[in-house]
Parts: structure tokens; C-alpha cells; sequence
């Protein structure tokens, strides 16, 4: 099952940890390295409408960087926000696994499940 993707950090502990869960599952994903590999706007924006989110809900909160750019300004608009994501890649949710139209956030890793 090759048409599954991972966005991926492998320092962080949920993600490694989706990632074991979909090979557990049999599917070796196509892996994103988010962090190296920097998303456009566009690619923000497909992932965010197939995770049915809005942007925001897109962001860590508990970032550094979210509190430096006072991103909890309710003013800032969506491409406010996408252009932060964007030169600060820390700032999005992982990690993220998309199967076709759909995906969802591996938080918990369990999530992942219901695109099995």
C-alpha cells in the first residue's frame, strides 16, 4: 500500500511512533521530512481541507515561535498564518498522514487508524 504519506519529524515521539504504527499496519508511506522539505501554501491549504480543520487548528500552540509571532491573535487571517507555517515549520501539528482525500493528525498515533 504505497499511496499513504507521513509528514514526518522523527524527533518527535508521537510521530516515530505513527510512522511504527502504519509499517506495523503492512503500509511503508511516502515520507515527508516537513522540516527539511519545506510546504508551499498550497500544499498547506489541500492538507488543512483534508483534515477538515481550519487553519489554526493547524498551528502548536506551545511553540516558541507561535508566541514570538503572537500567532494567538485572532486577527491575523488564514494567510497570515500559512506564511508563519511556512518560514517556520515547526509551528505545524505532526505529524500528519493523508490516504487519498482524506487525512487526519497522529495525535494520539491511534488516529491513524481510521484511514486503514
Amino acid at each position: 500500500m504505497a499511496d499513504y504519506t507521513i509528514y514526518h519529524n522523527p524527533r518527535c515521539s508521537k510521530s516515530r511512533q505513527t510512522l511504527a504504527l502504519l509499517e506495523e499496519n503492512g503500509i511503508a508511506p511516502t515520507v515527508i521530512l516537513y522540516l527539511n522539505e519545506p510546504l508551499t501554501a498550497f500544499e498547506l491549504k489541500t492538507i488543512i481541507k483534508k483534515l477538515g480543520i481550519n487553519t489554526r487548528d493547524l498551528l502548536r500552540t506551545k511553540e516558541a515561535q507561535y508566541k514570538a509571532l503572537n500567532l494567538s491573535d485572532t486577527q491575523l487571517d488564514d494567510d497570515a498564518l500559512l506564511t508563519a507555517m511556512i518560514e517556520n515549520p515547526k509551528l505545524i501539528e505532526r505529524p500528519i498522514v493523508i490516504h487519498g482525500n482524506r487525512a487526519v493528525l497522529g495525535r494520539p498515533p491511534e488516529n491513524i487508524l481510521s484511514l486503514l
